[in-house]
């Protein structure tokens, strides 16, 4: 228990030495509010499909830990048939 009391006393005279510094506070709450509005770009491409694709052509992955989530960006892109751009299976066609 003395030693929680120590820490307590040590924090209390580490806070409340020195000067307080006095800035512009009403600066420093303009700084600290969130914003109101959020920027989201909404694009055509993911960029996550992308780079796996761009890996997949160089090497083997080890594991399989992209495979669902290229299955459901396929069939999030195009829900009516299941095709992509880049051709039925996920794999890209032609070269860059």
């Amino acid at each position: 228990m003395s030693e929680s009391n120590d820490l307590e006393r040590k924090l209390s005279d580490m806070l409340t030495e020195g000067e307080m510094e006095q800035g512009d506070r009403k600066a420093q709450e303009i700084r600290e509010i969130s914003p109101k509005y959020e920027i989201r770009i909404q694009t055509t491409l993911d960029p996550i499909v992308e780079e796996t694709l761009r890996y997949r052509k160089i090497g083997r992955e080890l594991d399989d830990r992209y495979d669902k989530y290229l299955e459901r960006a396929v069939k999030s892109s195009n829900p009516k048939d299941g095709s992509t751009a880049n051709g039925d299976d996920g794999s890209p066609s032609g070269s860059e």
